[in-house]
């Protein structure tokens, strides 16, 4: 498949997006992480350590996670077969993932136990839109900067940085300062999303979660493809 050029729009709205998310189901669902899934792997000791809720969301938000990582495989797949844009179902499907978690977050929270039903399934909802758009832009942006986590954009911005300083030239030099082009605006919106998370679920509690299916409805429309 040929490669096409990335709107930044829609890498930016992604990244904003998966901070939010990240930020705002992590205060209000006792610890869980949506898109960095890995990290609930400590959050889970924590609990079981403290006695605090969420435990069974935290154990299973990674199976949850890499279910849905195969389901967008799969139907990235099938829809390129059948001849039809991919990346725009894949962002309407993460638009119906948030926006149903959002229903029921709105509708019976808040959750200050985490383990009842409505709060185990509006998380594992999260997590599964969060997978979703993983997976879609491992297959479909391939070149853009990963925007559910930045553990790996902050590694490759510190290398670059260090390249720079030490005096690296030639190509070696503009490829490491193509990615910091790249990488720094990534780490940028997706901090952005987290700060505005955190402010937002302070400022409005539950309707925090109205936001995000907002955010992946307008990025849709940005997923100029082939």
């Amino acid at each position: 498949m040929k490669p096409t050029a990335i709107p930044t729009k829609l890498t930016g709205l992604l990244g904003f997006n998966a901070g939010y998310v990240d930020t705002v189901g992590f205060l209000a669902l006792n610890g869980l992480f949506t898109a960095h899934v890995t990290g609930n792997f400590v959050t889970l000791g924590a609990s079981l350590i403290n006695g605090t809720s969420g435990a069974w969301a935290k154990l299973l938000a990674l199976p949850v996670f890499c279910l849905f990582v195969l389901l967008t495989r799969l139907a990235s797949n099938r829809l390129l077969e059948r001849g039809q844009r991919p990346m725009r179902t894949l962002i309407v499907s993460i638009t119906i993932l948030l926006a149903v978690a959002a229903v029921m977050l709105l509708a019976l929270g808040p959750f200050p136990d985490s383990n009842v039903w409505p709060a185990f399934v509006a998380g594992m909802l999260m997590v599964g839109a969060m997978a979703v758009q993983n997976g879609m832009q491992r297959i479909h942006l391939g070149s853009a900067p990963p925007s559910t986590l930045m553990t790996g954009n902050t590694t490759q911005v510190m290398m670059d940085l260090a390249d720079l300083l030490q005096g690296v030239g030639g190509e070696a030099r503009e490829m490491s300062k193509q990615r910091l082009r790249k990488m720094l605006p990534a780490i940028f919106i997706f901090a952005l999303g987290c700060a505005l998370g955190a402010l937002v679920y302070y400022a409005l509690g539950m309707w925090c979660f109205a936001i995000p299916p907002v955010v992946s409805l307008i990025s849709a429309c940005y997923a100029n493809e082939q």
